[in-house]
Order: structure tokens, then C-alpha cells, then sequence
């Protein structure tokens, strides 16, 4: 399965993307809003194998892409969007890019996508986020492609031997529609 953007390809992935993962996944600014301290190839390995099991799971409700430049073919992050159960009609999405791409609108592009894709072809009522209350780069994304904040969650997530506040985003598939017709007018 293949989505494509302007600038991107968001495609399944392939057991050799684990090095340009590996690759952006030691870097200290990735690490930052993530739970894990450092990552190893065998860690990285198993990260991408999970990925590539989930494309064969029926049904199907996890759907993990590696983000590509479309002119430059080179991965830079990955995207996703899941589902509890394949009737679920609510999923939630995430996102990680290369620190060398933040602030160029990559993931904002690839987080619309995951909206595009989850309404049109999934037929979700919901979508949500969450993201980590300091990672404002993040809940700057997912203002951007029309979520609605619906909380902050405060200090229920423990990681890096700390408490960190959470924000939940969501959008309905009515709102959804309805930004997509602003849009045309």
C-alpha cells in the first residue's frame, strides 16, 4: 500500500529501512519525547519487523509507512495510523521524522495523509493523538491538519525516570468533511 503527498511517499515498509531508521533514532533530539534512552540495530531491527508483521495481519488494523522524499527516495521517518480492533471505527495516529526535517512541514503533509486515508478508505469516525506537553513542535502538527485539543493529561506518562504531561487531540470524520470543503471553496 502506497499514499502519496505532494512531497512524499508513505509506503509499507522493507526489512533494509532499518538503517536509515537506526540512523535518525540515535540522534539525542529524536530521543528526546521518546521512551527509550538509545536504540541499537537489534533494537531498530525488531522495530521494523513489527511493522512489516502488521501488513500481514487480517484483518488488517495497524498501518505503519516509512516516510519518503519523493524526488530524493530517501527515508526520513514514519507514520501511522492504528485501530484497536478492525471495527473499531476509531484509530489513532503517530508520527516521527529525521531531526534534520523538522520544521519543513513533512510531518504536518504525512499527518494529513494518515487523515485522508483513515476517513476515505478506513470510514473512522475518530482519529486521535496524543503527544508529550513539551514536544510543542508536535502539537503544532496536529493543530495544523484540524485536530482539536481535548486535554492535558497531567503527568501520566512515566518516562526517562520522570512523570510527563500528555495533550489529546482528536478530530470526527464530520469535521474532517467539513475543513476538506473550506478547502475547495
Amino acid at each position: 500500500m502506497i499514499l502519496s503527498t505532494d512531497r512524499l511517499i508513505l509506503r509499507e515498509f522493507e526489512r533494509d529501512d532499518w538503517q536509515d531508521v537506526f540512523a535518525y533514532q540515535v540522534d539525542p533530539l529524536y530521543l528526546r519525547y521518546v521512551p527509550w534512552t538509545n536504540r541499537t540495530e537489534q533494537d531498530v531491527r525488531a522495530f521494523v519487523q513489527t511493522f512489516i508483521n502488521w501488513r500481514d495481519e487480517r484483518p488488517r488494523r495497524k498501518f505503519q509507512f516509512a516516510i519518503v522524499l519523493r524526488e530524493e527516495g530517501r527515508l526520513i521517518g514514519n507514520c501511522g495510523i492504528r485501530m484497536n480492533t478492525a471495527s473499531a471505527r476509531m484509530a489513532d495516529i503517530g508520527y516521527e521524522l529525521d531531526s534534520r526535517y523538522w520544521g519543513r512541514g513533512y510531518a504536518t503533509e504525512a499527518a494529513r495523509a494518515l487523515l485522508t486515508f483513515g476517513f476515505d478508505k478506513l470510514a473512522l469516525h475518530r482519529i486521535w493523538a496524543e503527544c508529550i506537553a513539551e514536544n510543542t513542535g508536535s502539537a503544532h502538527v496536529l493543530e495544523k491538519i484540524g485536530m482539536h485539543n481535548e486535554g492535558h493529561l497531567h503527568q501520566n506518562e512515566w518516562m526517562k525516570n520522570r512523570w510527563w504531561d500528555t495533550l489529546l487531540y482528536a478530530i470526527l470524520d464530520s469535521e474532517w468533511l467539513a475543513l476538506q470543503r473550506s478547502h475547495q471553496t
